[in-house]
């Protein structure tokens, strides 16, 4: 995401953002759904605030739809923008806040809840919940003990989407390890195709590789200890990371066109320049949402000629499951919390998340959704995955970061690695600064 967003983010709603705009100007200035006759909630409007633009809020419309239809409540989607954590303190203080904000990042939800700005869950949203979800999921929406974050989006951040054709022509196979990773890069280049296209206008991106290699290089309990500061990023472990992420930057044969167009490259291009019409690339490295461009945008029948890998173990370690993953509030100072609440019940219900399964651009971290939901096999393979993960499933480190430090362009981790990009030769330098960025950002 972000992002997840990862980037979420936004990470998963850069690709909808910026992909030629879609829907974009009929839904910039939020929509309604209108109400069933009848209902418990008749009379009653829901407001949501949520990054999702495009095709993405299109598709979430049609879960708020069935909302309505359940309940006669009134829905009305406002997008937050990228930035959800001064959208929602401005609403907030203008005395016009949301009653649900659909969060993308772990550390922007922290936030809100030490503020005093977040209703618990219902005991029936969270029974719901902790029925249907890996505990990792409910850790991560849990704030000192209270639990406030529903988690109804998810996205897998460890999949590696390739051009079958380019393999084929070029005589690789799906990779099982990241040096073969590599080496099956240098063989794509070879063929006349350089391996990836890298995204690195878009600095969550190379937080996102970063985190695949640390995850499977160092092991869950440093990830985990490094994404609450616990542990250094001067820590050698992050230095050894660095440096193996900076073998690939370094290599024209690997990186489309060099570090220098990379950085000229945001998500949506990068994901164009291995599926679209004039291909440029064989892979390109980034979540689940990756297979929904190829396929929306650019008519790549999922399966066939646009597929993926899992992200392969980095130096013998296991082979990482990075997510990201989007979770529903409820602000107290909604002028209609209660009703809220009561979205918040059905997203925790299978029912809600299949409805956006069958459009498309979804996994669902919820364990009772049917996989017959999903439109097609990929994706059903992408999400059988994720929640057999369970609790191995790390979440996107940056996102779990005060966005000072893993959420702002052009500041903190994002700019340090894109820097790193531009010269990867001095891993131990680019770790010093990460850390610099870090203490600042977490006042430790």
């Amino acid at each position: 995401m972000r992002r997840t967003a990862r980037r979420t983010t936004l990470r998963t709603t850069a690709a909808a953002t910026a992909v030629l705009g879609l829907t974009l100007g009929a839904t910039a200035c939020g929509g309604t759904t209108g109400p069933a006759s009848g209902g418990e909630l008749s009379g009653k409007t829901v407001t949501v605030a949520g990054v999702w633009t495009g095709s993405e809020q299109k598709n979430f419309k049609k879960v708020l739809d069935a909302f309505s239809e359940k309940t006669g409540a009134k829905t009305v989607f406002v997008p937050s923008g990228d930035n959800v954590s001064t959208f929602v303190g401005s609403k907030i203080e203008g005395g016009n806040a949301p009653d649900v904000v659909m969060v993308p990042q772990v550390g922007v939800l922290q936030q809100f809840a030490k503020e005093g700005w977040l209703k618990p869950l219902s005991d029936k949203t969270a029974k719901t919940a902790t029925a249907g979800l890996a505990p990792v999921w409910k850790n991560y929406g849990t704030v000192d003990d209270t639990y406030y974050g529903l988690y109804f989006k998810a996205a897998h951040k460890s999949t590696v989407w390739y051009s079958p054709e380019a393999f084929t022509q070029a005589g690789v196979s799906a990779p099982k390890t990241y040096d073969d990773l590599l080496k099956a890069g240098r063989t794509l280049a070879d063929s006349g195709r350089p391996a990836f296209a890298v995204a690195g206008e878009d600095g969550w991106t190379l937080t996102d590789w970063f985190e695949n290699i640390y995850l499977s290089q160092a092991g869950p309990e440093k990830y985990d200890r490094l994404a609450k500061h616990e542990l250094k990023w001067t820590d050698e472990s992050v230095v050894t990371a660095l440096t193996t992420l900076g073998e690939l930057f370094k290599d024209d044969q690997l990186v489309a066109g060099g570090a220098k167009t990379a950085l000229q490259t945001d998500f949506p291009s990068s994901v164009e320049k291995v599926f679209g019409p004039e291909p440029q690339a064989g892979m390109v490295y980034e979540g689940d949402f990756v297979g929904g461009i190829a396929k929306d945008e650019f008519g790549r029948k999922l399966g066939e000629d646009a597929d993926f890998f899992p992200f392969p173990a980095v130096d013998g370690g296991e082979a990482p499951v990075v997510s990201g993953g989007d979770a529903a509030v409820v602000l107290k100072d909604g002028k209609n919390s209660e009703a809220g609440m009561k979205l918040l019940e059905f997203l925790a219900t299978p029912e809600a998340a299949e409805i956006w399964a069958g459009a498309g651009g979804f996994l669902s971290p919820n364990k009772d959704v049917s996989l017959d939901a999903y439109g097609d096999d990929t994706t059903r393979s992408t999400a059988k995955s994720l929640v057999e993960a369970g609790d191995s499933v790390r979440f996107d480190m940056s996102d779990q970061a005060p966005a000072a430090f893993g959420g702002t362009k052009g500041a903190g981790e994002w700019k340090l690695l894109q820097d790193f990009l531009r010269d990867p030769s001095d891993p131990k330098a680019t770790a010093a600064k990460l850390e610099a960025a870090a203490a600042k950002a977490y006042g430790n």
